[in-house]
């Protein structure tokens, strides 16, 4: 195990990840599959500084078969919400929190979600934090959702329901729960990463230091 001056470890494996215990989002779940749904959630998020993102898209098993989005989340620590994009589409209400430097918006991956959003509606993003560019300031060398999970907050998640139909008419319970905490866990991730000291980057520092004294 390998531990930096923040205590954070730079790794995890397979095998210390499946020791870990299973944790998922148990905050309220908003499903947002109407119009008339709209206005509670989008007054709630425009109130947030820091809110977690993901989308789902409906898994293509054919070669060149590809699908729109299906899904967006949205999450807070204690509220998730889910936007039924295929039944919904991506009103101006959403777009306007995704163009907004001041709602900052967490998550893994990120740039291949936006592009899908982007051929709904097309919109300039704002406000996004990339947690795969951000860990490595703290010596993180494992990139992925579930790693960090593991590695900032000492738990695993589940991604069991990844490959399933999120067109389905009506999402099950552990689809919903699954997307509430992708969302979720990226914006816990970021706070407790703002909680903790950066590492010291030595050689840097040391360089300059000497440049200036000769």
């Amino acid at each position: 195990m390998s531990e930096g001056l923040n205590n954070m470890r730079k790794s995890i494996s397979n095998d210390e990840l499946a020791e870990l215990p299973l944790s998922s989002f148990e905050g309220v779940i908003h499903v947002i599959e109407k119009p008339e749904d709209l206005a509670h959630a989008l007054k709630y998020l425009n109130s947030q500084s820091i809110i977690g993102f993901d989308t789902e898209t409906r898994p293509a098993f054919k070669k060149g078969q590809v699908f729109p989005v299906s899904l967006l989340q949205l999450a807070t620590s204690d509220q998730a919400f889910l936007f039924r994009i295929n039944k919904i589409g991506l009103p101006a209400g959403l777009i306007k929190i995704l163009a907004s430097p001041k709602i900052l918006k967490i998550g893994v991956a990120i740039r291949d979600d936006i592009k899908i959003l982007q051929r709904i509606v097309h919109f300039k993003p704002a406000g996004f934090i990339e947690l795969q560019d951000l860990v490595k300031d703290y010596g993180i060398e494992n990139f992925s959702l579930k790693k960090l999970s593991a590695i900032v907050l000492g738990f695993r998640i589940s991604k069991s329901q990844r490959l399933t139909n999120w067109d389905a008419d009506e999402l099950t319970e552990q689809q919903l729960i699954y997307g509430a905490t992708d969302a979720w866990v990226s914006c816990d991730i970021y706070k407790q990463l703002l909680l903790t000291p950066i590492l010291p980057k030595h050689s840097e520092p040391e360089k300059s230091e000497h440049v200036q004294e000769d």
